[in-house]
């Protein structure tokens, strides 16, 4: 079934979905993994910190563009309660999306090695120290919330294939 281009998301947002689910998926594997994956791949944790900050980056991006574009209105056939839910899980994936990476750059600024991204160039820490209140809570809320957001994208994932394979109301085509 073909989608008209108004009832889909603009090609930069489309390209930006995808990256940043392919990435975000691989710095939650890589940060819920990394002690066995540090034996495995050297510095593991490092390109875990520079997918974070591209998430960070790639995330204001889109959230920009999501505030200066309209998105495709969603099908009349959900229920107002099912359009709610979709715009609040939405409104939580951008707050995660920059929430997540700020407190893991905030955490990794109390830290003494340098942080630098992919080892092109090092990118500047925030003024924390290890045991400041504001790196303990960053620590602490990353962690959580890095696992939220592992969970929320699950979820997701599972309502995007509930759309396609049982609904069969070709929503995802929206976004492909």
């Amino acid at each position: 079934m073909t989608v008209p281009e108004t009832a889909r998301y603009s090609a930069m947002a489309r390209a930006l979905h995808w990256l940043l689910a392919v990435l975000i998926i691989a710095a939650i594997v890589i940060g819920l993994a990394h002690d066995p994956l540090g034996e495995i791949i050297p510095g593991v944790m490092g390109v875990h910190k520079s997918i974070g900050l591209t998430v960070l980056a790639l995330s204001l991006l889109r959230l920009i563009l999501r505030l200066t574009n309209r998105p495709p209105a969603l099908p009349a056939t959900m229920s107002a309660l099912q359009q709610r839910l979709t715009h609040a899980v939405h409104r939580v994936f951008y707050a995660l999306m920059i929430l997540v990476p700020l407190t893991g750059w905030i955490m990794s600024s109390a830290g003494t090695r340098p942080l630098n991204w992919f080892g092109l160039f090092d990118v500047p820490k925030f003024a924390v120290a290890r045991g400041d209140f504001l790196a303990d809570i960053s620590g602490e809320g990353h962690e959580v919330l890095g696992i939220a957001f592992g969970l929320l994208a699950l979820g997701h994932i599972g309502a995007a294939l509930w759309h396609q394979l049982v609904l069969r109301d070709n929503l995802m085509a929206r976004i492909r």
